[in-house]
């Protein structure tokens, strides 16, 4: 049986400038996982024999799977088949079958096969053929003491099939039973350092499920990833670790599925059959447009106010223009009045406004990162007020999403 860990190596050069990203690893760790395989370890390594050969060398001392991607083509800068010979100690050995194949492509095209392409007709010592009907580079499965190695082409419409076709059931064969899951929580309200002192008691015991926290403004994503023999056995797992986490986040958690938090509350606004409008002036359209990023929002998003000056406010949204003189734009009574006045105007069952300092400096006196968010819907009207930290972007962006969560949890 293989040992069921990973390492991914991507060859070339361009891969390690701006203009190209190595989208190969993303399938096949998703491939791999559905295996029950763990990615160890991602790795680009350029046109460099030397350093390639010591890649591989490193990669085969730590896993039982390596895929290498790239660096088949007949060039002088395709260096994989050298490189892999070299880490297994094997010699390169030429196959006039392959090379009559590649030739006999070209001749379909009616075109001459170059001299240089008889390089892609080597295989490494002792290796299988992996063929590659869509191009002339032929894929190659190495195996060794317990431990394989996957040499594929390049170009994505070949690399796939050629796993799929070739290496699945290849691997299917090889690995032991074992299936990897992950529990997804959506976070809000809460900040990551705040969220990890609260839950690593509980998931600091267990080295499996590995669990990761990925951070952004506002938002909190909790990843936890088992790898058990039988998919009973990671639910077992999960119950023995995510109740504990799930009592301590409460309604903190938004989503369980991995859905966006605009999402989540669309489907709430659809399921109780409500509407949503919108008064931005910090934000500036940023929450309208995350609403409307969902597919079918038009079901229950009617529309929004972006009122910036404070005569708009006025204008658009009814704000007695003497309740901005005296307590200024950014405060509690213009944020509950901008909500009030969306809801009356589109006659929606909720609305949300944002007002605010996005910074560097303050038109209204209040301090840069000050927020106030109004929310008007069935029952009494709300407010809240935050400091945010950061610049203008990370204060719009925090707006934004707290809006969204000041409205889940009204509507939940």
């Amino acid at each position: 049986m293989l040992a069921a860990d990973a390492e991914i190596i991507a060859v070339g050069s361009e891969l390690l400038t701006h203009q190209r990203i190595d989208t190969n690893s993303l399938y096949l760790t998703e491939q791999l996982n559905a295996l029950g395989v763990e990615v160890r370890r991602k790795l680009i390594v350029g046109d460099d024999r030397a350093l390639l050969t010591a890649a591989v060398n490193h990669a085969l001392a730590h896993v039982g799977i390596v895929v290498l991607t790239g660096g088949l083509g007949p060039t002088e800068d395709d260096i994989t088949r050298d490189a892999v010979a070299a880490a297994f100690g094997r010699s390169l050995v030429f196959r006039q079958d392959i090379c009559d194949q590649i030739e006999d492509r070209f001749r379909r095209f009616n075109r001459k096969m170059a001299e240089i392409n008889r390089r892609q007709a080597y295989l490494v010592e002792g290796a299988d053929l992996l063929p590659n009907p869509r191009g002339t580079a032929p894929g190659q499965w190495i195996e060794q003491d317990g431990r394989v190695a996957m040499l594929l082409p390049g170009p994505p419409g070949e690399l796939k099939p050629m796993f799929a076709s070739e290496c699945v059931p290849r691997l299917e064969q090889r690995l032991p039973p074992q299936v990897i899951r992950t529990r997804f929580y959506g976070v809000a309200g809460m900040t990551e350092s705040e969220l990890d002192q609260l839950i690593s008691p509980v998931y600091s015991k267990y080295t499996n499920p590995a669990t990761t926290i990925l951070a952004a403004p506002g938002d909190i994503q909790v990843h936890l990833r088992a790898r058990c023999a039988t998919l009973e056995e990671t639910e077992r797992l999960f119950s023995e670790v995510c109740g504990p986490i799930e009592e301590l986040l409460g309604d903190r958690i938004y989503s369980r599925e991995g859905e966006t938090l605009e999402t989540v509350v669309g489907n709430l606004l659809r399921e109780r059959g409500g509407t949503l409008s919108v008064a931005e002036s910090l934000t500036g359209g940023l929450l309208g447009e995350r609403i409307t990023l969902v597919p079918g929002s038009s079901d229950y998003f009617v529309g929004g106010f972006i009122a910036y000056s404070d005569r708009l406010k006025t204008e658009l949204l009814g704000v007695d223009a003497s309740l901005i003189e005296r307590r200024s734009a950014v405060s509690e009574e213009v944020a509950l009045a901008m909500a009030e006045g969306a809801r009356s105007r589109t006659r929606s069952t909720y609305a949300v406004s944002v007002t605010g300092e996005a910074g560097p400096v303050s038109a209204s006196g209040a301090p840069p990162g000050r927020v106030y968010i109004g929310l008007a819907g069935p029952g009494p009207s709300e407010t809240r007020h935050f400091q945010f930290p950061g610049d203008r972007t990370r204060v719009r962006t925090l707006a934004a999403q707290t809006a969204l969560d000041f409205l889940r949890r009204r509507i939940r």
